[in-house]
């Protein structure tokens, strides 16, 4: 069984020689949910980064936040990529982007203009990275590229095979 993850965006960008342009982002992520003898909620980390792969900003971070003596944010290195480019750096919780792992099924997160996380994102290209990773189960990064602020409507995706299906962004402008 297959179940959507939703997740809205709302920013602020803007053009050089332009006043500030509202713009939209629906990001969708697909979190299967899998026959296995013992399954684990995934770790999930998503972020935005720059086309050369640097951070700009962790959108979500999800693992057992409620864990006995904290012992949930040990794990959060098992999402390799997300901690070596911004995890490490973070201090969990944090205020408005951790929170408890999901079980499958569809989840929405809303963002308002120029707030954090996303805030005032510069025009330029960029890419959405998901990254998932699972107790006694695998890691999976699937990363989808777009362009910031949108001139028109956008649509872009990329399957993930095992940890993650169909992650799609639908960009307005």
């Amino acid at each position: 069984m297959r179940r959507l993850l939703t997740v809205t965006l709302t920013g602020m960008a803007a053009i050089p020689g332009v006043n500030a342009v509202a713009a939209d982002m629906t990001v969708k992520v697909e979190i299967p949910r899998l026959t296995v003898a013992e399954y684990h909620r995934p770790y999930v980390s998503i972020w935005i980064e720059r086309a050369d792969q640097t951070p700009v900003s962790t959108v979500a971070v999800w693992y057992d936040a409620k864990s006995k003596e904290d012992h949930g944010t040990k794990w959060l290195k098992d999402m390799r990529t997300w901690w070596r480019k911004a995890g490490r750096d973070m201090q969990m919780p944090a205020d408005g982007i951790s929170g408890a792992t999901r079980a499958p099924g569809e989840h929405s997160l809303t963002f308002t203009d120029g707030k954090a996380p996303l805030g005032k994102l510069p025009a330029g290209s960029y890419q959405l990275v998901v990254e998932a990773a699972r107790e006694v189960g695998g890691r999976e990064l699937v990363r989808v590229p777009f362009t910031w602020p949108p001139q028109s409507a956008q649509n872009a995706k990329a399957q993930g095979e095992h940890e993650l299906g169909t992650v799609s962004i639908d960009l307005k402008p």
